[in-house]
């Protein structure tokens, strides 16, 4: 039998009090770090960005369930260093030799249909490592060539706020915190389920009339803190997994 996985040091977080809301917490005071994730963007061949936010995504489950990142990993501690400040994450974007220099720092690479992120051990917002510091983070607009069929109902499904214009990047990071905010949520055997399946999940945009309706489903929701493109406590994300519904 797989020993299910727990993330040693944290606890769930109720959706009451997001480590994302843009009020004061104790958060604050905490040493602040950032989870760097850099997208593979050629020019001649950039990915579907339906397909880049959920390989950012899974990224970011990957690197929260890789044993490094537990117990006594080698990026257990900076992992929940992390975690018990607020939950940045920031996606640049690299090509070429950018993305040769990127793959040689230690991190884990999560490949999609067309997308290629990489997610690496949380660094100190003013302690970014050369090789990614000098990363674009604007440049991230991405399209899809056709609209995203229709999410399976068995898959977790990470719904967007349909009234926000966020970049792709923008739109990533945000991605990453509703996924992690389910995970955090889930029990140790359903997190075991989520990750020998692969992290399957779908990100989609909710139908205008529906996402009042989700924000107030009492499933994981993510506020942002408005660092970066939209105003502080917007609710950006609503992590539908199908082992929350119905929990609250």
């Amino acid at each position: 039998m797989t020993r299910p996985l727990k993330l040693a040091g944290v606890s769930p977080t109720p959706t009451s009090d997001s480590p994302f809301r843009s009020e004061p917490t104790v958060r604050d005071e905490a040493p602040q770090f950032v989870l760097p994730l850099v997208v593979r963007i050629e020019k001649a061949a950039p990915p579907a960005r339906t397909d880049a936010l959920e390989t950012a995504a899974r990224a970011v489950l990957v690197m929260l369930s890789d044993e490094r990142s537990v117990g006594d990993g080698e990026w257990a501690q900076v992992m929940r260093d992390w975690q018990d400040a607020r939950i940045r994450k920031v996606v640049r974007r690299a090509r070429g030799a950018e993305w040769r220099r990127a793959e040689a720092l230690p991190g884990i690479t999560v490949v999609g249909k067309s997308a290629e992120v990489r997610v690496f051990p949380p660094v100190p917002l003013d302690g970014w490592p050369k090789e990614l510091a000098r990363l674009q983070v604007s440049g991230t607009d991405l399209d899809d060539p056709e609209p995203p069929v229709e999410a399976d109902p068995g898959v977790p499904v990470l719904w967007t706020n349909p009234e926000l214009d966020m970049s792709a990047g923008k739109a990533m990071a945000q991605a990453g915190h509703g996924a992690q905010l389910a995970w955090w949520e889930l029990s140790d055997e359903e997190r075991t389920v989520w990750h020998d399946a692969g992290f399957p999940l779908a990100v989609r945009d909710a139908e205008p009339g529906r996402w009042a309706e989700l924000t107030t489903s009492g499933l994981p929701l993510v506020r942002d803190a408005g660092f970066t493109e939209i105003a502080p406590g917007s609710c950006t994300v609503v992590a539908d997994h199908p082992a929350l519904r119905g929990r609250h």
